[in-house]
């Protein structure tokens, strides 16, 4: 490490224990006294922000996406009437680091939320918190589950309604409540629903405000246990399946890492799908009919910002967390570096900036959320943020923009099928490396092979291409802090069970450019 880069992560160290210690009192950082000054952006009038974000929904399951059977009309008119943004990418394909990255615009390894059990570090600013300070009313309602003991309201919010941890489609008893602005209030029903009826309470409170307002709906769809509402349950039952990837090109022979091989029978595996013998069809069709009533809330929100008069000029982004397999590689879930894993949906439309229809094709991460609602607003990103505005992207298409994105996940005790990994994404390559694995790591070119079956890392070709990534992608890690292997005690119980009848008791064979005929060390005494 230089000297420049000891002093630069050194500062930021000093600033985090900074920060935390403003709030060792049981304080909250005071949107308006303790944020980083953030110059006003010139000629950028503030206006109205709704941001949607969804669980688990993977990045081609719409109709506009070619999808054989489901319908989403109210996110498909998103990239009708608006932008598709196609290459959209988190840091973390978990739901927490998720989360964090979305609202610092910071990285996994620097926010330190690196699995669903940690909290958010004390002190830790949220972009909300700059809004809160332009003047604009904020409401967060739905999803947090940045750590899970309680819900109570977070700093940037002038609204709060949420619930600990993942929460319930439906609530588990009578008594179950949910957290509206500190006070507990009865889940009525459908969460999905009852969420969105939150919202739309408070865009029309929003109705005769001299105030420009941020809405953050959170749904908890569609996470498992996938349950859909009463007036989808069944809608495919009889749907046709057969385009599912089962991950019979994934083999030992393709260089296709042991560990992905060995996780077929496994809770995050297509032979054991969370210990259950339910299989791979019913999750998706139960998965499937759960979206339903997302796409029905996004066309509410829609719908409510007409009545207002506002539809024009409210900016709408709507996002997936993080993807999901359905086969792909054997598995199932996130976590992985593969594409349906880290790849999310992501469309935005405000008829005022946009033309329908257009295509964004560079690649957008959630760290890029933050600034870019942010510049909607009038405001200057931080420069301690990772992100940066895509605004201007779809009517500047030739903006100089990243080459890469970096992406990171760390290992779990109680899940741990998958390993701590890291992983460079360009327009046209992917790197992946493991941590403490004994095993193969991965290099794919996504434009001949989208599906990531032929790993190349050991392709004499392609060894220029392995190296420079690989130096790259420890260039970004290096980058306050991202060398050093963040770890918490685990939490849960381990979901590490085999199925016999499904080979459990047998490992998978070793990936072909390890194995060798003969001795290579010819000089051992």
């Amino acid at each position: 490490m230089n000297r420049t880069s000891f002093l630069h992560n050194s500062m930021l160290r000093v600033l985090a224990f900074l920060f935390a210690v403003s709030n060792l009192s049981g304080t909250t950082i005071s949107a308006q006294d303790e944020l980083p000054a953030t110059p006003k952006r010139d000629g950028v009038k503030p206006r109205n922000v709704v941001f949607v974000l969804t669980d688990d929904h993977r990045y081609d399951a719409m109709g506009f996406m070619g999808h054989p059977f489901l319908e989403t009309p109210h996110l498909d008119s998103l990239a009708s009437n608006g932008v598709h943004l196609k290459n959209a990418f988190v840091t973390t394909s978990l739901c927490s680091p998720s989360r964090a990255s979305i609202l610092t615009g910071l990285y996994t390894h620097k926010h330190r939320v690196i699995d669903n059990n940690r909290n958010v570090p004390d002190g830790t600013l949220f972009f909300p918190q700059y809004l809160q300070r332009a003047g604009y009313s904020t409401a967060f309602i739905g999803k947090w589950h940045m750590g899970g003991h309680h819900d109570d309201p977070r700093p940037g919010f002038d609204h709060w309604i949420s619930f600990r941890g993942q929460g319930n489609y439906l609530p588990p008893g009578p008594n179950y409540t949910l957290n509206f602005n500190g006070k507990r209030v009865k889940q009525k029903g459908y969460i999905t629903d009852e969420l969105t009826d939150y919202a739309v309470e408070w865009l029309q409170a929003q109705q005769n405000s001299d105030k420009p307002f941020f809405l953050y709906l959170s749904h908890k769809a569609v996470h498992s246990n996938f349950t859909p509402a009463e007036r989808h349950e069944n809608r495919y039952a009889d749907a046709d399946l057969s385009f599912l990837p089962r991950g019979k090109d994934i083999s030992a022979e393709k260089d296709a890492p042991r560990w992905v091989r060995d996780q077929r029978n496994s809770w995050h595996g297509i032979d054991f799908s969370y210990h259950s013998d339910k299989g791979l069809d019913y999750l998706y069709r139960r998965y499937c009919e759960s979206l339903l009533a997302v796409d029905d809330s996004v066309g509410r929100v829609l719908d409510q910002l007409k009545k207002m008069g506002i539809h024009d000029e409210t900016l709408v982004i709507y996002m997936g967390d993080n993807g999901f397999m359905w086969g792909e590689h054997g598995l199932i879930d996130k976590r992985v570096s593969y594409e349906a894993s880290i790849r999310v949906p992501m469309m935005m439309q405000c008829p005022e900036l946009y033309e329908g229809g257009k295509v964004v094709e560079k690649v957008i991460g959630n760290i890029d959320i933050g600034p870019t609602i942010m510049h909607a607003a009038g405001i200057e990103t931080p420069k301690y943020m990772d992100g940066r505005s895509f605004l201007e992207l779809p009517n500047h298409p030739e903006m100089d923009w990243r080459d890469y994105f970096l992406y990171v996940y760390y290992w779990e005790k109680n899940f741990p099928q998958s390993p701590t990994q890291f992983a460079l994404r360009g327009d046209r390559f992917k790197y992946i490396t493991y941590y403490g694995l004994w095993d193969v790591d991965e290099l794919y070119d996504l434009k001949s092979d989208p599906g990531e079956i032929n790993n190349l890392i050991n392709n004499a070709e392609y060894q220029s291409v392995a190296k420079e990534m690989e130096e790259r992608l420890y260039q970004m890690l290096g980058d306050a802090g991202g060398m050093d292997i963040p770890m918490n005690q685990p939490a849960g119980k381990s979901m590490n069970l085999r199925w016999r009848e499904k080979g459990g008791e047998e490992a998978a064979d070793f990936p072909q450019s390890i194995v060798v005929d003969e001795p290579t060390n010819k000089q051992a005494k």
